[in-house]
């Protein structure tokens, strides 16, 4: 009972003098509450979220401690605090992006001043695709723009961005190097590409005429700089494979398959055009009982084709490789980049 009451007592003493380090407050901008800031103690996971009207409380695991706040499209915050304050923070549109130049035709804009509908491509992005189209390896990543194939590894790729109209062509307007041209760029190097830009509303048109009527895709190669020559070299190798694997019938298989398949069906199983030969009759029951399969040797009248139980999704199906290798070399002075 004593050593209980002890226990009791240093419990309730720890409790009194244990000591909450509480930081409440407030995040803004333009004086309006933001809802979903992230703030996080620097150096730990302790952390919370501001509610609809911008409030927080957070509980340090030390004071004095940093806080940051940050939040999407937002640039992030620190501020140092201590127990018990309670702080106001203002958060600052993050406007990096906005300044992006992006080339328009005969113009350049920054992307906060540009009014139509304009697709930026990370090119760094794309490369990280093992695929030696680069109009392939854009599918997905410019909203609005549809890219099919036929599935031949060295095949163009057709590419709508305005949907399918009522005129022949539908194909965009490319530019190469601010020279037009309705060939496509499926020949073109992906390591050779700069930047690459879709537009794809009817104000390319203004620029580029009737040919623009089906969206404009703008691609600028790379060129030297001045300095040293600068040599770059990259690979890879990529293997591709069936993911799962069909499980045929060998010959005898899909020979009491066929036979039974006929049988329900009220033909003789012996009427069939590959050669199949069944012993077969109806036992005390009255139901149909297969004895036996057999095929002939050759299956044609030349003699030049052997029966035999090929697989033949593991004849037309293996692990394919798809390699590439690159090398470039650049310079540029200030007459003239190769």
């Amino acid at each position: 009972m004593k050593n209980s009451l002890i226990i009791i007592f240093l419990f309730a003493a720890n409790m009194i003098f244990a000591q909450t380090n509480p930081v409440s407050g407030t995040v803004s901008e333009n004086g309006e509450g933001l809802m979903g800031v992230s703030i996080l103690e620097k150096g730990t996971t302790n952390g919370t979220v501001s509610d609809i009207d911008g409030n927080f409380k957070i509980e340090l695991t030390k004071s004095p401690s940093v806080l940051v706040f940050s939040m999407i499209g937002m640039l992030a915050q620190e501020k140092t605090v201590s127990a018990g304050d309670n702080i106001n923070i203002v958060l600052s549109e993050d406007a990096a992006q906005l300044d992006e130049v992006i080339v328009t035709g005969y113009t350049s804009q920054k992307k906060a001043d540009l009014t139509g509908a304009v697709g930026v491509v990370d090119v760094s992005e794309m490369m990280s695709a093992a695929e030696n189209n680069p109009m392939k390896a854009l599918q997905g990543r410019v909203a609005g723009m549809e890219i099919s194939a036929d599935g031949n590894p060295s095949g163009a790729a057709t590419i709508r961005i305005r949907g399918i109209g009522t005129l022949n062509n539908n194909d965009p307007l490319y530019i190469i190097d601010g020279v037009p041209t309705k060939g496509g760029m499926h020949e073109l190097n992906s390591n050779d590409i700069e930047s690459i830009q879709v537009l794809k509303d009817a104000s390319a048109a203004s620029i580029y005429g009737s040919r623009a009527a089906n969206g404009v895709i703008l691609i600028t190669t790379k060129r030297g700089k001045e300095g040293a020559v600068k040599i770059n070299f990259d690979s890879y190798l990529t293997a591709t494979r069936y993911t799962t694997h069909l499980d045929v019938m060998n010959a005898k298989e899909y020979g009491r398959a066929m036979w039974q398949a006929n049988v329900n069906s009220g033909f003789d199983p012996n009427s069939n055009n590959i050669g199949y030969n069944f012993e077969w009759n109806y036992d005390a029951n009255g139901n149909p009982a297969l004895n036996n399969v057999m095929l002939p040797k050759y299956l044609d009248a030349a003699k030049t084709m052997y029966s035999s139980n090929t697989d033949w999704f593991d004849e037309v199906s293996r692990t394919g490789f798809m390699q590439s290798y690159n090398v470039s070399a650049s310079k540029g002075t200030d007459k003239g980049s190769s």
